[in-house]
């Protein structure tokens, strides 16, 4: 009997490339941004100081996917040019608190076996800890902090952006890059840390149509055999893709769930028909992930009016959404009772 899964590539050649995680070797659609982030990352090849730099823009746009690629070259020049350079990563979301993103980042620095506590620590030692575990390093380093607006307080990027000044560290040149999907982040933080943190500002503007475009034809190229994809399916996934806000990472998904429709059938080609099935299956699960997130009262109070909805009863009066809410609760109750 033959296994029941079999090797299948008559479509794809690379489908990993169509993941979120892939950092493709040049990036396009973003020569702007690229440029303006090259050039504030520049003093750290000459030796000099680097700034900081705050990068903002919604989801989808380009941000860590240019700063990956961005860092990676950085790295490649640091080490043809003889520049003592080490980058740390570390993504806040999680992180609320400045003394969980110290902590974090203190463990991000130090091997497993020695990996403090996340809690129980006076935030006076953990700062301590942190500033030892950085003069340990040499050279530049410079501290990327993804989705930077999870830390609901400014204290842990007033030690970071002023460690140097106030004499915290004397080994290293520390540079900060702040990545945020939030553009309004920078406006509620202290004067102080804003005017050091945003040094350098870099906004991302969602991608348009032509741009969408392009990014798919590179992943395409990259991910499918030649004329595994008809015509009108680029286009059809960057519009979707415009119209979701320009978010190139739905685009992405998208086509590659469009591909994985087309595979499943054993199609020979991606159509426009794959495309709009996939659109449509990751609507219905974008809707399951927001009423997902929605207080039990919210969860009734959607019902209620899905159902006057169904019935052609809308719109209708607040009173008549409360009482089907109540009663929809109750029924909720008696079923859990018994």
């Amino acid at each position: 009997m033959a296994p029941r899964f079999q090797p299948d590539d008559t479509l794809y050649k690379r489908r990993n490339t169509l993941k979120v995680e892939y950092v493709p070797d040049d990036i396009v659609g973003r020569d702007n941004e690229i440029e303006e982030y090259e050039a504030a990352l520049q003093p750290i090849i000459n030796g000099e100081y680097p700034d900081n730099i705050f990068i903002y823009g919604k989801t989808g746009v380009g941000k860590t996917a240019v700063t990956n690629f961005l860092l990676n070259e950085l790295r490649e020049s640091a080490e043809h040019f003889g520049v003592d350079l080490s980058v740390i990563s570390l993504n806040c979301d999680g992180l609320s608190t400045s003394y969980q993103a110290a902590i974090s980042l203190v463990n991000n620095l130090r091997e497993p076996e020695h990996h403090i506590a996340e809690t129980g620590h006076p935030q006076s030692k953990v700062y301590r800890l942190l500033w030892d575990e950085l003069n340990k390093l040499s050279g530049t380093v410079i501290i990327v902090l993804d989705e930077i607006d999870h830390i609901t307080d400014d204290t842990f990027l007033y030690q970071i952006t002023r460690a140097d000044n106030n004499g915290y560290i004397d080994n290293i040149q520390l540079g900060l890059i702040g990545i945020s999907n939030d553009s309004t982040f920078r406006e509620q933080l202290d004067a102080k840390v804003q005017s050091s943190l945003c040094e350098t500002e870099i906004s991302f503007p969602p991608y348009g149509t032509e741009e969408l475009q392009k990014v798919l034809e590179q992943r395409a190229d990259i991910a499918f055999h030649e004329n595994a994809i008809e015509d009108g399916v680029i286009s059809l996934c960057a519009a979707l893709g415009r119209q979701d806000g320009g978010d190139a990472r739905r685009a992405i998904t998208l086509l590659r769930k469009a591909g994985d429709l087309a595979r499943a059938e054993n199609a020979e080609t991606v159509t426009t028909d794959h495309v709009e099935r996939a659109q449509e299956k990751l609507e219905a699960q974008q809707s399951m992930d927001i009423m997902r997130d929605l207080t039990e009262h919210e969860q009734l109070t959607l019902y209620a009016l899905t159902t006057l909805a169904a019935e052609s009863a809308t719109p209708a009066r607040s009173r008549v959404v409360y009482q089907l809410r109540v009663a929809r609760d109750a029924r909720l109750r008696g079923r859990r009772r018994t």
